[in-house]
């Protein structure tokens, strides 16, 4: 872990206001929270974002800060279609802290003096690209001082596993981008549509993720636009996804596994865990839906049903 940490801090254009230290084996673990701050803030804008992050962490008492470049921006974002220069501005910030193995990504966007300034990207979109682009375990705060589409907060945590032993695929960090840019287009085109949630969109993809997790690598396109169809219907989406939304996000898929995610052991638990964060975030939308937790849960309802009549019939009998 303090691999990890260490490369965040060679992030590129990288500013520190605390040291942070070489891992002296690789197998040291070094906990230490990591807080991202946007090149373009201004002072009074810095301090107020450490504050507001700083402030989600589960202890604040030590951290490191990098700051985040445009030159991190064109590295990591053009690849996906974006047009951004060295001199790009950058003001979305993130805090990132590694939690225990197995308990997934989880994301929070931070109001900042009171304003959800991150005017694009959701929560759900940040934790389905992270796990699209190889990043595992982790609990990530996102804000801004400004209003922003929120790009730059994902951009300083890809350098940073970029220069680590266990560097990030390029190929999967392009994957997640484009994901996160189609699921974003989505939202924003059913906007206010009647039977439409980000949270629906979002949990039919991490579910698409899951059961091609299960398929492997081999997963042919035919398959996975089954999966999507399933999906999509799972989550009361039939009526809302056009067919032109759906093609986009079969391509999005076939995209992530020619990208290598599905070789990753982990990447079927990190979706499952993505899908149960999801819906447990939005309980009013899902405890409506056909789910497969709700199936399953009728269906334990309906097998305690029946067996109540089996033995009530057998006691007569």
């Amino acid at each position: 872990m303090k691999k990890f940490l260490t490369l965040l801090a060679l992030a590129a254009g990288l500013t520190f206001s605390q040291p942070v230290q070489a891992a002296s084996s690789s197998t040291d673990v070094d906990t230490t929270p990591v807080i991202t701050l946007g090149t373009s803030l201004t002072d009074s804008q810095k301090e107020g974002t450490l504050s507001v992050l700083k402030g989600a962490l589960s202890d604040s008492s030590s951290y490191n800060t990098l700051t985040v470049t445009g030159s991190d921006l064109v590295t990591y974002l053009n690849p996906s279609g974006d047009n951004f220069t060295s001199s790009s501005g950058v003001w979305s910030s993130a805090a990132i802290e590694k939690t225990s193995s197995g308990s997934g990504i989880n994301v929070q966007i931070l109001n900042y003096n009171g304003k959800n300034n991150i005017t694009t990207i959701t929560a759900n979109q940040y934790r389905n690209a992270a796990i699209t682009a190889g990043i595992t375990d982790a609990n990530i705060y996102v804000t801004s001082a400004v209003s922003i589409d929120g790009s730059g907060a994902l951009a300083g945590i890809y350098k940073a596993y970029a220069k680590s032993g266990e560097k990030l695929s390029q190929k999967q960090i392009t994957a997640a981008q484009d994901e996160l840019s189609t699921l974003s287009g989505i939202t924003s085109e059913n906007k206010n549509k009647d039977g439409y949630s980000d949270a629906q969109l979002n949990n039919a993809v991490a579910g698409a993720k899951k059961e091609m997790a299960k398929e492997g690598s081999n997963i042919t396109k035919n398959q996975i636009i089954t999966i999507v169809n399933q999906q999509i219907k799972n989550n009361n989406l039939t009526n809302v996804i056009t067919n032109e939304q759906k093609n986009q996000i079969v391509n999005v898929l076939i995209e992530i596994r020619d990208s290598g995610a599905l070789n990753s052991s982990s990447f079927k638990q990190q979706a499952g865990q993505a899908m149960s964060a999801i819906q447990k975030n939005a309980k009013g939308i899902f405890s409506k839906l056909n789910t497969e937790e709700n199936r399953n849960a009728l269906q334990k309802l309906w097998d305690a049903i029946v067996n109540f009549f089996t033995n009530l019939f057998n006691s007569f009998k």
